[in-house]
Formats: C-alpha cells, sequence, structure tokens
C-alpha cells in the first residue's frame, strides 16, 4: 500500500457470501484501516449462508444462516447500507448512485453482485405459483403455497433442482423434477452416475421426467397445468424454477465495462475489470470464458482481490470445481475431469447395481495420474481421490483399488503423511496441507483451534475426515495425546458427555448446547446425545425436544429401504410366538401387500409399507399384542434361542424361559451401536451364541457368559467371561455389563471395537463388572433398573399420540389421503402409478 492510498474510499456492492468472505479478509488486514468501506445490499437482510439455504425447510432459522453482522461490521469500521441499490456506476466521475438517487463517490469498487436464477420465457411463468429457489423469502413464499398443495414440479434437473425437489418433499408434496437435457446433474456426472441418480431418485418417490421441454404453463380449475413439447402435460399446484443461473452484470455493462458474449464481467488474474479501478468477484464475474458458480472459487476471487487492494502478491488462475454433497439422501461426488474429455484419458468403471453404488475413475492413458472420478451412491472414496487428483499424486500399480470395495467394508485412504505440504486441503478457503502443519506446532492443539486459526472446514465442510487425520498425525508427531471429541460442537469424547448429561440431569439438546457446546449441533453430536438421552431419562424419541435429533430410521421408527418404503418388525421375543399371532403377522402383510422375511434373528421382517400405512399397520399389531422389535434403532434387536431342554434331547438348560426373560429386560434399552445376544440350552450352540454381543450357553450347573462377539462385516467370536452362574448372577452381570458399554463406549462402536480398546482388555472388565473395582456396580444396577421400570412400546404410544402421529401423513398439512396415488410394484420394489395405471384401474363411471 503506497503512502497515496491511505484513506481511499471503497464501496462495495453486494453482500452474498462470498462479498461477506471479502469483508471478513480485508477486515483481518492490517491495511484495512486505509479504507473508508461502504457496503450496499440489495437486500434487506446481511450476507446469509445460501450453501445450506435448503435446512431452512428442516429447522434452521434464517438467524441460524446469517453470516453477516452489522454490528460486526460496524466494529470493523465499515458503514452498511440495507435495502439500498446501485443503479448507475459513473467511471468517469468515480462515482455511484442509488435507487433513490443519491450519488457516492469512491476511489475503488468491488462488483459483488453474484448470479440471479434463470427462468425459461415459458407463457405464463409468471403466475403467482411460480417461484424460484434463491432467496430466504422465496423459501417463504414456497412453504406458504405448499401449505394447501398436494404437489410441486421443479424445472431444472441440476444440483440446484435436486436441491429444491428434496425441500418439496420435505414439505410433504408429491415431488417432480423436469429436465430439458436427458440427464440429471449432466454438468458434474456423466452418464452412468446420471442414470443410477435418477434411479434412486425415483426409488425414493421424486419423478423425474428428462428430455423434456416445457411449452407452456396455464391455470385450469385451480391447478397449473404444464404442456410439453410433444403434446404430454403435467399437472401441479406449484412450480419451482431452478434452470440455472445468470450472472448479475446489468449495473457492469451499463458502466461500459467489458462482459462476456454470454454475460460475465470479464476480469483478470488480479480480479480486476476493464476499468483497473473496479474489481469483480464471485458469480458475476469472468474469468476466461468461464462463470464459477461454487462458493469456492469465489472465495478464491475475493482474497485475490484482497491482496491487490493492499499490495500484496496474489492472482485468480481458475478453481478446481469438483464436489461432494447429499442429494435426498443420495451421495454424489465429481471431480476434475469426470466425463473423461482429456485426450487420451481412459476409465475404469465400478458398478454395484444390487447395493445402488456407481463409480468411475478417469485416469491419463498411462493410467499413472487421476483425471476425474464420479461416484453415486457411495463417496466414502471422495476425499482420496480429490487429494490424488489435485496433488497430481501418483497412482498405486493397480489403481481400480481405490475404488473397489474391500474385504472388511473400510475404503482405501490416502494417508495425511503421504500429501505434499502444498497440497490444497480445504478448497473453500484455500487452506493447505502445509498451513495445518505449521497452526499444529504453533500451538493449536484441538480441531476446533485449527479450524478458527486458518478455516479450514468452515465452508462447505467436505474436507472435515482428511482435516482431523492431518491434525491427529501432526499432533502424534508432536508427542502429543489425539483428542478423541466428539465433534466440533462439543469439546468432550462420547463418554465425556454421557458424564455431564448424567451429573447434570441435562434433559434436552438445546440446554447441552448452551452449557456445554458452540454452534447448532451436526449429524454426528445430534444423534448421539438423542441415544445418551433415551439411555439415561427414556423418554419419547418422537417428543418435540428429542425428535429433530434422531437420524432417518428414528425419526419415523421405521427402516427406510432402498426404495423409499419402510419395514416394519414386531418383537417376537425368543423366536416364540402363538399360531393367532402368526395369522394376524399373515393378514397384515396380505391386506398392505408386504414382503415377509424370516430373519436370522428369528423374527419376522415385513417390507414394502408407505410412511402413512405405518400407523395403521401399527395399530393392528399392537392390538392384537405386538410391539416394536427396535429394528431401526441402536437398542436391543434380538435374543435368538433354541428350544432348550423344553423340546430338544440334549438341553441341560430353560434356554426359552431365559430368552423370554432376557429379552424383555433389556428390549427399552438404547445404546452406542445395535445390540444382539443368544441363549443356547447346551454346549450344541444351536444359538450360536458366541456370535452375538451378549451370549448365554447352558451348562449342568448353570450358565456360562460370553460378552463382545459379532458378526458382519467384522466377525469376532465372543469371549468366555463368566461361568456356571445362576439365573439372578447371570441377569446382574449382563445388567453391569451393557450398563458400563452405553457409559464408555465411543459413538456407533460396537461391543467387539469396544473391548478390543479398552485398556486391560477382558481382565480389566472382569475386574470392573464382577470384582466391582471402580466402586460403580450398585450404580450400574440401579440405572438399568430405571430402563426397564420406564419402558413403553414407542409405537405405541404414537399411535395414541395425534401430534406425534402428523409426520406420518401423506400430506403435511392435511390427514386426508389421496387415493388417486397408486403404488405398483415393479421387480419387487414400489413406484407411482402412471397417468395411464391410474386409468386403468379406475372405477368405471
Amino acid at each position: 500500500m503506497t503512502e497515496n492510498a491511505k484513506n481511499q474510499k471503497l464501496i462495495v456492492i453486494g453482500n452474498g457470501m462470498v462479498g461477506h468472505h471479502f469483508l471478513e479478509q480485508l477486515a483481518s488486514h492490517q491495511q484495512a484501516t486505509n479504507f473508508d468501506i461502504t457496503i450496499f445490499c440489495e437486500e434487506s437482510r446481511p450476507a446469509y449462508d445460501r450453501v445450506h439455504l435448503s435446512e431452512y425447510f428442516t429447522g434452521r432459522t434464517a438467524v441460524d444462516l446469517t453470516l453477516g453482522d452489522i454490528e460486526q461490521y460496524r466494529q470493523w469500521g465499515f458503514e452498511t447500507r440495507l435495502n439500498d441499490k446501485i443503479v448507475e456506476i459513473d467511471r468517469e466521475n468515480k462515482t455511484v448512485c442509488t435507487a433513490s438517487g443519491i450519488s457516492h463517490s469512491y476511489d475503488q469498487l468491488v462488483l459483488a453482485t453474484g448470479s440471479y436464477p434463470f427462468v425459461p420465457p415459458i407463457p405464463g411463468h409468471q403466475h403467482e405459483r411460480c417461484f424460484v429457489y434463491r432467496t430466504l423469502e422465496d423459501l417463504d413464499s414456497i412453504r406458504s403455497v405448499a401449505g394447501t398443495a398436494k404437489s410441486g414440479v421443479v424445472v431444472g434437473g441440476g444440483l440446484l433442482g435436486l436441491e429444491a425437489a428434496n425441500a418439496l418433499k420435505a414439505l410433504g408434496l408429491e415431488a417432480h423434477v423436469v429436465e430439458f437435457a436427458p440427464g440429471l446433474m449432466t454438468a458434474q456426472l456423466d452418464d452412468g452416475g446420471s442414470a443410477l441418480l435418477r434411479n434412486k431418485i425415483e426409488a425414493l418417490g421424486v419423478k423425474v421426467h428428462t428430455s423434456t421441454a416445457t411449452e407452456q404453463i396455464e391455470e385450469v380449475d385451480g391447478h397449473l397445468r404444464m404442456q410439453f413439447k410433444g403434446g404430454s402435460e403435467l399437472c401441479t399446484d406449484m412450480i419451482v424454477f431452478s434452470a440455472g443461473i445468470r450472472p448479475q452484470d446489468e449495473l457492469a455493462k451499463s458502466a461500459g465495462l467489458q462482459t462476456g458474449e454470454r454475460g460475465g464481467i470479464v476480469i483478470d488474474s488480479g480480479c480486476r475489470t476493464s476499468d483497473s479501478n473496479i474489481f469483480a468477484i464471485g458469480e458475476c464475474a469472468l474469468y476466461e470464458q468461464r462463470i464459477f458458480g461454487l462458493v469456492a472459487p469465489g472465495y478464491s476471487m475475493a482474497r485475490t482481490a484482497v491482496a491487490q487492494l493492499t499490495g500484496e502478491e496474489g492472482t485468480f488462475t481458475g478453481a478446481d470445481m469438483s464436489t461432494k454433497l447429499k442429494l435426498l439422501g443420495v451421495q454424489v461426488g465429481s471431480i476434475g475431469d469426470a466425463h473423461g474429455r482429456s485426450a487420451g484419458a481412459s476409465a475404469i468403471t465400478f458398478v454395484d447395481e444390487q447395493s445402488g453404488v456407481y463409480k468411475r475413475m478417469i485416469t491419463d492413458s498411462e493410467g499413472q495420474k487421476l483425471l476425474g472420478a464420479v461416484m453415486v451412491g457411495d463417496t466414502d472414496d471422495y476425499d482420496t481421490l480429490l487429494q490424488y487428483h489435485l496433488n497430481d499424486i501418483q497412482l498405486p500399480e493397480h489403481p481400480e483399488q481405490l475404488i473397489l470395495p474391500t474385504t472388511d467394508g473400510t475404503a482405501p485412504t490416502l494417508g495425511a503423511a503421504a500429501l505434499p505440504t502444498s497440497a490444497t486441503v480445504c478448497s473453500c478457503h484455500n487452506v493447505s496441507k502445509g498451513q495445518i502443519v505449521d497452526v499444529v506446532a504453533g500451538g493449536c492443539h484441538s480441531l476446533a483451534e485449527v479450524k478458527d486459526a486458518t478455516k479450514a472446514s468452515t465452508g462447505c465442510g467436505g474436507c472435515a475426515a482428511l482435516l482431523k487425520n492431518i491434525v491427529d498425525e501432526e499432533l502424534a508427531v508432536l508427542g502429543m495425546e489425539v483428542n478423541n471429541h466428539l465433534c466440533v460442537h462439543f469439546p468432550f469424547s462420547r463418554q465425556e458427555l454421557f458424564h455431564i448429561i448424567q451429573v447434570e440431569e441435562i434433559k434436552t439438546f438445546a440446554e447441552l448446547l448452551d452449557k456445554h457446546g458452540s454452534g447448532h449441533g451436526c449429524e454426528s453430536c445430534k444423534p448421539t446425545a438423542a441415544s445418551i438421552f433415551a439411555s439415561l431419562w427414556n423418554e419419547h424419541i418422537l417428543e418435540p425436544t428429542h425428535v429433530g435429533l434422531q437420524d432417518t430410521n428414528d425419526t419415523f421408527m421405521a427402516n427406510m429401504q432402498k426404495n423409499g418404503s419402510y419395514s416394519v418388525v414386531p418383537r417376537i421375543p425368543g423366536g416364540e410366538i402363538t399360531p393367532e399371532k402368526l395369522i394376524v403377522i399373515g393378514e397384515v402383510a396380505k391386506r398392505y401387500d408386504l414382503y415377509t422375511k424370516i430373519t436370522g434373528g428369528q423374527r419376522i421382517d415385513l417390507f414394502g409399507a408407505r410412511l402413512e400405512q405405518l400407523p395403521e399397520i401399527w395399530r393392528e399389531l399392537i392390538d392384537a399384542g405386538f410391539e416394536t422389535g427396535h429394528a431401526y434403532g441402536k437398542s436391543l434387536r434380538t435374543v435368538k434361542s433354541c428350544v432348550g431342554n423344553t423340546w430338544c434331547r440334549f438341553g441341560v438348560q430353560d434356554s426359552i424361559s431365559m430368552t423370554l426373560q432376557v429379552e424383555n429386560r433389556y428390549k427399552g434399552l438404547r445404546s452406542p451401536h445395535k445390540i444382539k445376544m443368544a441363549v443356547s440350552g447346551c454346549t450344541r450352540e444351536c444359538a450360536e451364541a458366541q456370535s452375538k454381543d451378549v451370549g448365554i450357553i447352558a451348562t449342568e450347573k448353570g450358565w456360562n457368559l460370553f460378552v463382545c462377539g459379532n458378526g458382519g462385516m467384522r466377525p469376532r467370536h465372543a469371549d468366555l467371561f463368566a461361568t456356571d452362574l445362576d439365573d439372578e448372577s447371570l441377569i446382574r452381570y449382563i445388567d453391569r455389563f451393557l450398563m458400563f458399554y452405553v457409559r464408555t463406549a465411543d459413538k456407533l462402536q460396537r461391543t467387539s471395537v469396544w473391548l478390543e480398546n479398552l485398556d486391560g482388555g477382558l481382565d480389566y472388565l472382569r475386574d470392573v463388572i464382577i470384582d466391582d473395582k471402580l466402586g460403580i456396580c450398585t450404580e450400574l444396577e440401579a440405572q438399568m433398573e430405571r430402563v426397564v421400570d420406564t419402558y413403553q412400546c414407542e409405537w405405541k404410544t404414537a399411535i395414541n399420540d395425534p401430534e406425534k402421529l402428523k409426520r406420518f401423513r401423506q400430506f403435511v398439512n392435511s390427514d386426508q389421503t389421496d387415493e388417486k396415488i397408486i403404488f405398483v410394484k415393479e421387480r419387487g420394489q414400489l413406484r407411482p402409478a402412471t397417468t395411464e395405471e391410474i386409468v386403468e384401474t379406475a372405477e368405471p363411471a
């Protein structure tokens, strides 16, 4: 900064995410005081987070999404003018004029005007029930109309279009996507990835119409009729346009600045426009004939503009457009040259149609470098592949191993140590591995401190896992203990959080966050807290204070299947069932056309139930004496049993009675992970007790107790814990063991892994549970007794509570159902019927 540059008047037009980031960066610079800064914002509110805009429909408020703070700007010395649109730039006199006619002079000007949603010029597109998906006000309007609507259509099958479709679905509407192109997300996905994404989205109940051009919209009988090229049509109650964006460049054009043939304010590598005193950053800017429609490139432009203004080195040379996201619950990832258009490119493709996974790697002709990748259904490999691509790292000898599933169920990873210090870890804030290493060495010894110092993982959050790996490795190099904090919102392990909640008798997440956390919580800490609350206080998971913390399955008290339907699993303790109850299950399955399966845990699963059918099905089952089987929860699933000495000539103990006692005792216990048990009536082990979390095997003298076994991806035999126990001692030891596990295990940690990580292993566990080494056994038993005493069948409670039943309605604003919505079976899956099928099944007039 030169001497004559002091007290320059700097005007910033626009206060979106990129404009806000520009202000943050400038405010942190020591030369910020050299500028007299005024911000003009067309909207009525300061910057907010558009990346997470859809969360406005799932509980987050406008305050939660706010980024800009007028008071903070004031403390930085910036003047902010909301609702004050700039309508003219006079470059010759270096002034700007507002819509109210007031003129302001400038020395330097930054255009951060962003973009606007493109609405195709379709006749009828200006109808009052046609919207765009861009601002909080847009979302308020959509929500208002959705309250009286049954269906909605999104025009546009790109990233934002699918987010909008998800929002309509969350509002309880029948959702459609209309896309002109032959596939979805064609900018990010190849044909194979796009096709699989479509299949998965349609399986969730969203109807997709590709290669479809809308020619007219008109109101007919209170509905909007969309007429398509070719003669087909679709009736709906509302339409949301999400057909792409266009740069907000009219102000620049009117000022005579150079713009691109298809729009966008032309900038050089310093983010300067054709006028050296005017900068352009974000989605309004055109660099080398390209508009960068992600927040990370916009942030990079903002940093470049700050560097130019303060006399430092800084250039913008383009940006990586790789992205990882979740759309309608479907994981999607796109890296680099996802379409394989580079000269000499070759592809490696993995497809698992059964699991709904598609992965494709694009390499150079020698298979040495990763040029791009596409992932749909599973993005566990994304972070590793992105680092290979961004840092030009040579691929392993067999690169296909990077996308093929492994035998142990874990994804191959590129260790943080293998990354060069120049590797970009956070593209949103342009943070390298070297910067992270430096701040750790400089005293930032927690993930939260590293985030505060570098801003890494505070943008889209896609680099969170890699950032933690690097921090952990660097702390280990320094000889420091690696923390096991639950997430960035809570500086505690799950075990520590459990004790805090127990000792302070905290009953809600809001109270927990207020006393011991920060931010708003995330998908890691919310379900963990919900599980702890349930383990300690056993309140219904659909109570208003708890329901927002649950994952998908717990939210609807049913396992969502791959086709978007749900499973119903009544509890059948020990597999013992009367003929009358068998008949009821058969009648229910027949009435609702459910697929039935006898499981390995001696239960009967019913598959294919629609969401609004769940309360009806459970009402019939509960009336017949059934209870929820908790198949959706991290809790006790089943206790498997043989027939013991009741029927078997080899049985030495009554395994059936013990199974019933154990299952009925622990059936309401919530835990860090699912729990399975078994009771065998003799050492022939027909119930396979030694592969369970708790296994009980009869002996001539009593019962042998086995613990911490499990099957699945990582099978482990249980360890013999105690021998020849009487009934009372057996139950007492199981009480203590389970509650000690619930108290001390990490989130989503199976008992087998918990034991392997337990200092002292099995011997220490015996000391605690049998010998009461810690003096806590009385407390553990009392805690289990509270769980047993407060048990409730969650479905029985729900069907007797009208408020809880509202989440299972077909329409969010009505108790009625639409009989015109017919679901048909197709290759074992449910899908909405077509118009032709509805006509065929209709009653004759």
